[in-house]
């Protein structure tokens, strides 16, 4: 069976490392037929000040060129440029432009900030103090998913749906019906999502999305792909065939591959 990856990431942002080179050497290494490169968009100075976040808008051109000079030295795998954006709602400071996003192939909605604070940080724990603020921090971040689901936005896939439990930290109430608005809001924006197998690596320990709503967004009728959310190398196929099983088990019976222009193929999962 093909093995894709849709969501990886490079030394071009702070938190990551290796080249593109490495990465796709990796990825021909580990059998993968498609690999998406979908590197952090740049965020403005208020909202990233350390630049840790994203890769500077000032390299994105030399990250297209190393995409475009992958695909002469490895024909045998399909190399899709792409690009991780955040939305950032009422805190969009950038002026991004149709020409700006024109050379990527594909682009992953993120919810990273929840009204310009950085959610998915360690760093900022303490905020998680007690229950009442779990149960706020998850109502508030399905409120802004759904937002970007189902808004106007440039998105082709939106990454790890339920990001907000990757401290591990759940809320008192029953989560269903914020699910079911994901699944509803992303059918209306005309989404994919993925599956992304990070989860396993945080304190959550499990796969994005939870196996409850990944049922929710195949019982909508919601596209799927894998991405393994690697910032190196080393994890460019981590768990995509276990990932295959997750998305039958869910429902699914086939796994989605973005295509250039708009389009998507299928890959039938096996039982």
């Amino acid at each position: 069976m093909e093995l894709v990856n849709l969501h990886s990431h490079t030394g071009y942002v702070a938190h990551g490392r290796g080249t593109v080179q490495e990465l796709v050497q990796a990825a021909v290494d580990a059998g993968l037929t498609t690999l998406g490169i979908t590197e952090h968009n740049w965020l403005s100075d208020a909202i990233d000040p350390t630049h840790w976040v994203g890769m500077l808008q000032s390299n994105v051109e030399r990250y297209l060129a190393d995409i475009r000079s992958a695909r002469e030295q490895f024909p045998q795998i399909t190399l899709l440029a792409g690009m991780e954006m955040d939305y950032l709602g009422s805190t969009e400071d950038r002026q991004i432009t149709d020409q700006d996003l024109a050379p990527f192939d594909y682009l992953l909605g993120s919810v990273h900030y929840l009204d310009g604070w950085p959610m998915y940080s360690r760093k900022v724990l303490d905020a998680w103090k007690d229950q009442e603020a779990v149960d706020a921090i998850w109502r508030r971040y399905f409120e802004v998913w759904c937002e970007a689901a189902a808004g106007k936005g440039p998105y082709t896939i939106m990454s790890h749906p339920d990001l907000v439990k990757k401290h591990g930290l759940y809320p008192s109430f029953n989560v269903e019906p914020l699910y079911r608005q994901a699944a509803e809001a992303a059918a209306a924006g005309g989404r994919m999502v993925e599956v992304n197998t990070s989860g396993t690596l945080y304190p959550c320990k499990q796969m994005f999305p939870a196996p409850e709503l990944l049922a929710q967004f195949a019982h909508a009728g919601v596209p799927c792909t894998v991405g393994t959310d690697a910032h190196c190398s080393e994890n460019v196929a981590r768990h995509i065939t276990q990932a295959y099983a997750y998305l039958y088990q869910a429902g699914y019976r086939q796994v989605s591959v973005p295509l250039p222009g708009g389009d998507r193929r299928s890959i039938d999962l096996e039982g």
